[in-house]
Formats: C-alpha cells, structure tokens, sequence
C-alpha cells in the first residue's frame, strides 16, 4: 500500500519564500495590535467593548506605531525557528516603547484622551506582549517538531550512521542538538556514569548507563560512539576508551564546540581518538616563572621553525609575548605555513621569516647580530634514522657542524641562551642520527667548559623520546595504513618507545632551558614506555574493526611485521649513565654526563670535518665509535655518495 502525501501546513509555510513569511509575520502582529487594544478596554471596562466612531482612529494608530518598532527592533529578520531568550528579551523591549509612544500620543490629544482609561495601557501591553512573544514561540516550537521529523525521515531515507554519544553534559547535548540538523549521523542515545541520569531524556534522547551499550549496539545496530566530555581528565578519558576496546565501535571525538562556533572546523569535522588519550598521561602544569625567562620581552630565534617540534616551540614561544620572533628554516613551504598561522596569532608581534639553512654560520650570525637575538631554540636537525643512516655525510654536515655553526653564531653575536633540542636516540647511540646528536650535545658541553671560547652564551640540552603526530611518528603512518583497509606495519612486536605530546614536549624544552646554568643536558620525563604492537592492536580497535590474525580469520586488518630498520633499536633510553638529579619541575631531570674538553674536541671535529669532506663514511664512523660513550652501530656505513 503507498501512503499518500499529506497536506503539512507547517510544511507549506516554510517552503513559502522568506518575503512571504515576513509578510504573513507582520499581518499577524497587525491584527494583534488592534485585538490585543480591544481586548484591553474590554477586560477593563467588563463588557464586550464595541469602540465608538470617535475612537477609532486609536484602533488604527494602535499597529501603525507597533509594525515600525517591530521593524526596527530586527523581529522580521529573525528565523522563527531558531529564535531563543534574546529575541524575546527584543520583543519585550519593543513592546515597552511601543506602549510609551502610544501613551504619549494618545495623552497628548487633549479631548481624545479622556477615551482611554489609563490602566488601558498597561493591560494593552502585557496583551500585545503575551500574543507577541507566545506566537513565535509557538511557531518556534510547531516549525521545529516538524524540521525534526523531516529529518528523522530523511535519515531513514539515506540509511544514516546511528551514533551514540558518551557523556550526556552540555558539551554532550549541543552536538546532539547539532548532529540533528545534518543527515550522516543518527544520535540514538547517550551513554553516561552519573547515575542520577540514568533512564532521563536530554533533546528527546535517552539516558543509559553503560551496562546497556552491548543492548544498545545490537538494537540499533551502532557502529559508531562519540566522547563528548572535554572537561574529564585524561587519566580518566583513558579509562573509558580502554573500556571501549573491547566493543566493535568506532570511537570518536568532537571538536571543540568553540571551534564549531567561531566556524574553524564544522559538526562533520569529527575527529578520531586523540593518541594522547590512549597514553593515559596528565600534563603537569607549567611554572609560569620558568616559561617566561628566556622569552617574555626578549628577541627569540628558533631554528627548524617549519618542523613539527620547531613549529610548536613558535606557537607557545609567540603566546609568551617575545619583543620578536625569528623563524629561520630551510624548507620554503614549512616557512609560509607557520609564518602565516602565527600571525593569525597574534598580529601585534614582529614575526621576521628567513630562509637559510643552518650549515651557513655566516648568515645565522648576521641575523643574530641583525636582530639583537636573546635566545635561540636550536631544532634544525635530520631526524628520520633510515634516511640519514643511507646519507651519512649529509646527516654530519647538517647535525653536527649544523649546530657547531649555530653555536658559533650565538656566541659571535652575544645570544644570552642556546637551547639544543636533542633526543633519546643520542644515548648510547646505535645509529648515524642519534650518534650526531650526542656528538652535537659535546660540541655545547665543552663551549660551555671553556671561557676563552665562550664568554658570554650559556648553552643547554633537553633530551627526550619520540613526540605524538612528528614527521617521524608511528601514529600517522598507522592511521593512514588502517583508513586504506591496511596491512598495519610494525618493525617488530617487542619494540617499544616512549611517547609524549608535542605541545608538552614544546612547553617542557622552554622550562628545562630556563633552568640551565650552562653544559647542562636534561631530560624529560617520558612516563611508561609503549609497546608499538600494542598501540597499533588499540587504533584498529577504536576504529571499529577487528584485528585479523590467527584467531580471527575473517577479521578486517592485519598486521605485519617489517624487521627492524638501518640503525633502529628495540628501546630507547634517556641516561647514559645513572648519575640524575631532580629539578624544580617534576617532569624535567639533569644529567651528568662525560665531557670531551674544547681543545681536544676541536680535534676531533677537524679530523671529522676532513673525512666528511672526502666522503670517507667509514672513517667517520671509526671517529665517532671512538669518541661517543656506547655507539654500537647496527649496520655498515653507507652514503649514496661515500
């Protein structure tokens, strides 16, 4: 049997031009004006009130004053369907000065006046508001219920995604609100711990507790669940998506509402679960102290200012009022892209982009020198341990002469405070990157020694582990590798690396770099090493699919395991000895390792310097096993070139 359409009047007046409805709006408050007088004289005088011939030109003035106060007041701009307290909070308003013009109108016609009793005025005007204000409520209320259901059969007609929503706050209610404008996603429910609202309704949805999800999944079918809570803490956001592992959801974030609002990124843009959140770590506050000593009204440098630990350090370090930033980076489009988003940041802080690369001691001087530079933040280097494990005499000249030149520059110009950001993979390096690294951290610890070479420039390491979402993270491979249906990559299902955000990463380097009194090298606490098997097993998880291995035959990714790759390690450490003091900051820890004095090192370097030149790779390595505590490389020495 087919239904047949039914006539909605609901339905014809909003498929009515927008000039229509404005039209059909002011008829209504024209007609009510008059009523709403009548019914005035007719409550007061207690009686069926038929106007005589000489009143009714104040019937008439009644809606001529009224429709144009209405039209100043914006009523018949507003969408009736989204009117909320500030337009009846404006309806109030122009009633009010509606009824004092009429008044005085009517006052000031001498004979006429005596027509109209004065408590005529107040009651015309609680009518007028109630018709005023009730009508488009109504309205707002009668053309919404009928939006609503319009949407509920298009979803049903577009068989849209059915979404729970976990946490039923107000942050959990507004994307509700919201999702039910849009057809892609279907809220069903909400899924909530406080027990109090357990079995309530919030946007006519309802409240369960979390023991009724495998109900829930099965009746409606839900693959899909949102975490609406951005105030928890993360400790506890980490409990709840462990709790979620085990279901076959797809595990979601929203934006942040303000986001939404200021319209950076829509309903739609709903993210995935954020890595952080699986790491279960809080972040420490910062000392306001520590992060504003080296930065608040000083000239700052950063190198590597386009990479994603460079990159960050600008975003916090122009948050902290700088007289000036520098952004010296060799990579053209990194340069555009923060120089653009920092001054969307803050427009009123000179933000000075240079090109140039860090093997040109020249340029980095005169740009010292040029801006009066207080701090440089040193984050130009080669990360990627394949890569420059395969280009050797690139990663030397660009890791360790790079920062050789930087550090010369600094002194040159009188730069107050050197920054080095290092890496665990310099501690007992078994590798070309982390070996250039810790040779780097000698080149500073031993200017930092000598005064006839440094005289003024106080030089500091901060040392730490792999950043979530760098260039060099696992985490972005894998989400790409599982949106693509898969295989998921792991070298190898006993590796494990410590993981940190970079924006606490960015925010711990300012604070251990005020904390150097020279040659000090810090490290940061990593919190509890990750196994990468593990984490990969959990992103496929929640994002809803099933692991596909021996037990599962038939599940939907697979993992592989590659090998380990040149020069990779199973774990990474932050010590090479075990000689560790504590700090002010909970979080950051200074290290007393070996120092190779300046004028033996200098040696060193030219006899480095000399075979890098030549494209001698295995000398250079012979030098560098030599000299670097535990450099134990894992594979020959190789450049494309050498």
């Amino acid at each position: 049997m087919v239904r047949k359409n039914t006539f909605s009047l609901s339905g014809w007046f909003l498929s009515r031009p927008r000039e229509m409805k404005r039209l059909l709006t002011l008829v209504t408050d024209y007609v009510s004006a008059i009523f709403s007088l009548w019914l005035a004289f007719s409550l007061r005088l207690d009686i069926f009130y038929v106007p005589p011939q000489e009143q009714i030109w104040i019937f008439l003035l009644a809606p001529a004053i009224l429709i144009p106060i209405f039209i100043r007041f914006g009523l018949y701009r507003s969408i009736i369907r989204y009117l909320g307290l500030k337009a009846l909070w404006t309806v109030l308003k122009a009633v009010s000065l509606y009824i004092l013009v009429f008044s005085v109108i009517v006052l000031l016609a001498g004979e006429y006046s005596g027509l109209v009793p004065r408590t005529v005025y107040g009651l015309n005007g609680l009518i007028i508001l109630i018709i005023a204000g009730g009508t488009r409520l109504v309205a707002r209320w009668w053309f919404t219920d009928y939006h609503t259901m319009s949407n509920v059969t298009s979803r049903k007609s577009k068989q849209s995604q059915p979404v729970l929503i976990y946490g039923a706050g107000a942050s959990g209610a507004q994307i509700a609100s919201l999702l039910g404008t849009g057809h892609e996603l279907n809220p069903v429910g909400f899924i909530d711990d406080e027990p109090a609202l357990h079995n309530q309704h919030v946007n006519g949805l309802r409240i369960y507790p979390f023991s009724r999800l495998n109900y829930l999944i099965e009746k409606y079918e839900v693959g899909n669940i949102l975490l609406a809570m951005p105030s928890i803490s993360r400790q506890r956001r980490y409990q709840i998506i462990s709790s979620l592992e085990s279901y076959p959801l797809h595990v979601q974030t929203i934006p942040e509402l303000t986001d939404i609002a200021q319209g950076r990124v829509k309903v739609a843009d709903i993210q995935e679960v954020d890595i952080a959140d699986l790491l279960g770590r809080e972040q420490v506050a910062p000392i306001q102290s520590l992060l504003h000593a080296n930065i608040t009204d000083k000239a700052v440098l950063v190198t590597g200012a386009g990479g994603s630990i460079g990159s960050e350090l600008c975003r916090q370090i122009i948050k902290l009022q700088p007289t000036m930033l520098v952004l010296y980076e060799l990579n053209e489009f990194g340069l555009y892209v923060i120089e653009k988003e920092l001054f969307q940041l803050r427009e009123d802080i000179p933000i000075i982009a240079v090109l140039g690369s860090v093997q040109n001691q020249q340029r980095l001087e005169m740009i010292c020198q040029r801006f009066n530079i207080n701090t440089i933040y040193h984050a130009a280097a080669y990360k990627h341990v394949p890569l420059v494990e395969q280009n050797t005499t690139e990663g030397i000249r660009n890791n360790v002469f790079g920062t050789l030149n930087a550090a010369k520059a600094a002194i040159a110009a009188g730069v107050e405070t050197f920054v080095l950001i290092s890496t665990d993979k310099a501690v007992r390096p078994t590798n070309t990157m982390g070996a250039t690294k810790r040779f780097a951290e000698l080149i500073l610890q031993a200017l930092s020694e000598d005064d006839v070479q440094n005289p003024t420039t106080r030089f500091t390491m901060v040392r730490f582990g792999n950043v979530l979402g760098s260039s060099g993270s696992v985490v972005p491979l894998f989400r790409e590798q599982i949106a693509n249906g898969g295989p998921v990559t792991v070298t190898d299902s006993r590796i494990i690396r410590y993981f940190m955000t970079i924006p606490e990463a960015a925010e711990l380097v300012i604070q251990a770099g005020a904390m150097g009194k020279g040659g000090d090298v810090f490290v940061l606490d990593m919190g509890k090493p990750v196994r990468i098997l593990d984490m990969a097993k959990r992103m496929i998880h929640l994002s809803g699919f099933i692991e596909k291995d021996d037990e599962h035959p038939d599940g939907d990714i697979e993992i592989i395991y590659t090998g380990l790759r040149s020069g990779e390690k199973l774990y990474e450490e932050l010590l090479i000895g075990e000689n560790v003091t504590a700090t002010e900051h909970s979080k950051v820890m200074r290290a007393q390792e070996n120092i190779i004095p300046w004028a033996t090192l200098n040696v060193i370097l030219q006899k480095i310097e000399q075979a890098n030149n030549t494209g001698d790779c295995q000398q250079v390595r012979d030098i560098l096993t030599t000299h670097i505590d535990g450099f134990l490389p894992q594979c020959e020495v190789k450049d494309w070139l050498g």
